[in-house]
């Protein structure tokens, strides 16, 4: 019986090599059908150029899921490192540019920093015995809410010395990937050569065995989310180099990302597993997806749908894993080594044999169509879908083929967003951007590869673009603020809510409000708050103004969604006792015109600002001479002429 026993599981293991195998690697497997089904779906995939624009997107990610998974592995969570990053790089240019600090000193100050908030992570934990999870939310808040008052919500520029990691190394290695390999060897070495390493294995697998084996559990933890801080630090300082400025909402969501890197790559949440090559290959697996549908020209909304779920299968397939028994190796052991090396070799092989196939499919294809690539700071506003509107109509009339990409407000994601067009040599790039300094690297690189750029509602600073078609914010500013002054007859009081801190929109804006308000000294500001260009923070934020001030008579909004949740909040003494402008002239702010509930908005007619963009565009590549400055006029819109204004 023992002997058919061991034939039977014998004849067994060869029919489920393969299967076994897949489910050691699924990370990599995923990431080679990836890579094959890319390179057939898309012509522009498998250039040197576009791969080494996803190493350069990795990159961040990868080290901050470098850091992650030392707390993951030891069964923890940190959910402060996207905050901690934007801290240590708002504190390294803070240092450099407003105080003089030695750039040498900045950074070490930037890296202090990222421990300091790991220490202060791992302190609440062991000794505070507060979960993870409360524990690093927390530190979220303060790291953000401490960059924002640091940089008193403005983009800060780094020094040159600093800017140049975000530079190549002998004019084709990009630097961040360099620091990304160096961050992934240190991480390997850290988990399966120390002493630390081994404590994180033992804590995750099994925290009151570790503690009863004699482990200083508590300082343990405390060194654990020193480092994830440590790397936290190095990533905002990649960051804030790759777009020349320290960025107070930079890595914003960062967090999510990392945390799935390490999930895709194999990591158990229940802690116990993890490795270095697995979380690289999950950051991969993330940027490539990116990268690839923006290549494919795929809809904003439906990559994040692609990709939540990517790390839902992720999960599952860690499930299914431990069913089935697969126990993936901790870093550092030495059985398997030789197997996993073998592994990898032959994934290699197989994947660039594959993709050397499929690249076959677009030989000899081309097309006369236009193509150009429009990038948005954020899809989430009325504004930007007008403008967006305006563009794709103007495309179509004109027979060109328009990419359009949602930026979500992040000023990293639209540089990715400029490479992915600048290597699919399209024909021009319209760019509306996040931050007008931060874009200014992409732009350059575009303009090098000759790839007309036409900027539309911002500009962009230290860059050359062929035209900026645009309204004045600040001239909006100031009309928006004489609107409101004349209608309360010079003398009354009033809040503003401000826009979302570190955007150029924001800034602009209120300036226009500050600057129009000095000719009207009867005018007294009783209160400004930042509601984040949000229709829902806007209602929060006018509700607890007016439990502060009830005697408000007017209300300057930076933008009609602010606007509007205000009219919510005041309820029926909108339009009556208290006054309300806004600004951009959206469909949802002209209806509350018609009605009365908002006396005005700065309309800026986007719509127009998307049509006149792609008119531009389309002349550049064509070699026809373009204004330098296209300027849209803004326009009061009141109940007395909404019915005539088209937007």
């Amino acid at each position: 019986m023992a002997t058919d026993t061991l034939k039977s599981k014998a004849g067994a293991g060869g029919a489920s090599g393969l299967r076994r195998l897949l489910l050691d690697n699924g990370a990599l497997t995923a990431l080679i059908v990836l890579v094959i089904a890319l390179s057939a779906l898309s012509g522009d995939f498998l250039t040197t150029d576009n791969l080494l624009n996803i190493g350069v997107q990795a990159a961040v990610t990868a080290i901050l899921a470098f850091g992650v998974t030392f707390v993951i592995v030891s069964a923890g969570i940190d959910l402060s490192v996207g905050s901690v990053a934007a801290l240590s790089a708002t504190v390294l240019a803070w240092s450099a540019t407003s105080h003089g600090v030695p750039v040498v000193l900045a950074v070490l100050l930037a890296v202090a920093t990222g421990i300091a908030a790991g220490l202060v992570n791992g302190f609440l934990i062991s000794y505070g015995k507060l979960p993870p999870f409360i524990a690093t939310l927390a530190m979220l808040s303060v790291g953000r809410g401490l960059s924002l008052v640091i940089s008193q919500g403005s983009p800060i520029a780094l020094p040159d010395s600093v800017s140049h990691l975000g530079d190549t190394l002998g004019g084709w290695l990009p630097a961040p990937v360099l620091v990304m390999v160096v961050m992934g060897l240190i991480t390997a070495l850290i988990l399966g050569r120390t002493y630390i390493g081994r404590s994180m294995y033992a804590i995750g697998g099994n925290e009151e065995a570790a503690r009863l084996s004699g482990l200083r559990v508590k300082r343990q933890k405390l060194a654990i989310y020193a480092l994830s801080g440590l790397f936290a630090a190095a990533a905002g300082i990649v960051l804030a180099a790759r777009l020349s400025s320290a960025q107070p909402q930079a890595a914003n969501g960062y967090e999510l990302d990392a945390i799935a890197a390490v999930v895709i790559g194999g990591a158990s949440l229940a802690g116990g597993t993890g490795k270095a090559s697995g979380t690289l290959i999950g950051a991969l697996i993330l940027a490539v997806l990116r990268n690839g549908l923006n290549l494919l020209s795929v809809s904003a909304f439906w990559q994040q749908v692609v990709i939540g779920v990517v790390i839902a299968l992720a999960v599952l397939l860690d499930t299914v894993r431990r069913k089935a028994g697969a126990t993936p190796q901790a870093a550092g052991t030495g059985s398997g080594k030789g197997k996993q090396a073998a592994t990898y070799g032959l994934a290699a092989v197989v994947t660039v044999a594959l993709v050397a196939a499929t690249s076959l499919l677009h030989t000899g294809s081309s097309s006369t169509t236009p193509k150009m690539g429009l990038s948005l700071s954020t899809l989430n506003n009325p504004f930007f879908v007008q403008i967006r509107s305006g563009a794709q109509a103007e495309a179509k009339k004109l027979g060109i083929d328009l990419t359009v990409t949602d930026a979500q407000n992040d000023a990293s994601q639209q540089a990715n967003q400029l490479q992915n067009f600048t290597s699919s040599s399209l024909g021009a790039i319209i760019v509306n951007p996040v931050d007008s300094d931060a874009a200014s690297n992409s732009v350059k690189a575009a303009d090098k590869a000759d790839i007309p750029v036409i900027a539309v509602d911002r500009g962009v600073n230290n860059a050359r673009t062929d035209a900026l078609v645009a309204s004045d914010n600040v001239a909006g500013g100031e009309l928006a603020a004489r609107t409101i002054a004349e209608k309360l007859g010079g003398h009354g009081k009033i809040v503003i809510l401000q826009g979302q801190a570190g955007t150029s929109a924001a800034r602009e804006r209120a300036a226009g409000f500050a600057q129009g308000l000095k000719a009207y000294p009867g005018i007294q500001v009783l209160a400004q708050q930042p509601a984040d260009f949000d229709r829902t923070k806007g209602l929060d934020v006018m509700s607890n103004l007016l439990q502060a001030h009830p005697d408000v008579q007017g209300v300057i909004a930076a933008n009609d969604e602010m606007a509007l949740g205000a009219v919510k909040a005041l309820g029926s003494k909108a339009g009556t006792s208290v006054q309300v402008v806004g600004f951009d002239g959206t469909p949802d702010g002209l209806t509350a015109v018609k009605k009365g509930t908002l006396y005005a908005s700065v309309a800026q007619q986007p719509s127009q600002l998307g049509r006149i963009a792609v008119d531009n565009a389309l002349k550049a590549t064509q070699g026809k001479k373009v204004e330098s400055t296209v300027k849209v006029p803004v326009k009061v819109v009141t109940k007395e002429n909404v019915a005539g204004f088209s937007g």
